[in-house]
């Protein structure tokens, strides 16, 4: 069973005011097939723990280790990163003129698989899950994100987590911007892919919603760049009753 494991980890950020530190020792395990939920405040640090597993240049490790099934991953490149089995969908998708989302999808596949998948096949297998997030055929043929609406945007990460099938995947609210329809069938794309490959799952969320569609195995409080509590599931619900307030403190990043 693969394992992603995030030891003492601390992130600092270079800002017009110096150096800041946005993670403080964080200590996270998912095992594959798990599902986690990160719940907390603006600026406490979830994204950017989602973007230092992933590589963003912008972030600097401090100290502390991210590693794959015992393999440093903070030592790989970013297509290192994808190709040993890691997925970011990200909150704010971004746009690649004049990349159509057909060409995107395979040459992606390719990348990771290390061959073109055979054609007949994929295609049918494209079909099937744009199909399944209620996505238009026309959907392959335009340029990736541009010109997408929110919701379209990230019914495109998760086609992408769909097909692409990796070992964990981190979502970074995924849920924002998207009603209440998108927002299931967002959810069960999800869910097709942890059913399906037994994925471990990283949500990043404000809110209890998604939760309601994506079951959590383990419910994480994240305040101040660390993690303050967790729990099962009864945590999530107990957030959305309550707030973040007990756990925060004049110093706390709100």
């Amino acid at each position: 069973m693969s394992v992603l494991a995030v030891k003492d980890l601390h992130v600092s950020v270079e800002t017009e005011q110096g150096t800041k530190s946005i993670l403080n020792g964080v200590d996270l395990t998912i095992d594959q097939g798990e599902i986690h939920a990160i719940m907390g405040p603006n600026g406490s640090g979830k994204s950017t723990l989602a973007y230092t597993i992933a590589g963003h240049p912008k972030y600097h490790v401090e100290s502390g280790s991210v590693t794959l099934d015992g393999e440093e991953v903070l030592d790989m490149s970013i297509d290192e990163r994808a190709r040993a089995g890691l997925f970011l969908a990200m909150q704010y998708p971004v746009e690649i003129p004049g990349v159509k989302v057909a060409d995107f999808l395979r040459t992606a596949k390719t990348a990771l698989s290390g061959e073109a998948p055979a054609l007949r096949p994929w295609i049918k297998e494209v079909n099937a899950s744009m199909k399944a997030l209620r996505m238009e055929k026309s959907f392959s043929d335009r340029n990736v994100n541009e010109g997408f609406s929110g919701g379209e945007k990230k019914r495109n990460e998760i086609l992408q987590l769909e097909l692409l099938k990796p070992r964990f995947a981190i979502l970074d609210e995924t849920d924002s911007g998207l009603d209440v329809d998108a927002l299931k069938i967002v959810s069960e794309g999800v869910n097709r892919a942890h059913e399906s490959t037994g994925l471990g799952l990283l949500l990043i969320t404000h809110y209890t919603r998604i939760l309601r569609y994506i079951k959590p195995d383990f419910v994480h409080v994240f305040v101040d760049g660390r993690i303050a509590e967790q729990g099962g599931p009864e945590l999530a619900d107990r957030l959305e009753n309550e707030g973040y307030d007990r756990f925060l403190t004049d110093t706390s990043v709100a």
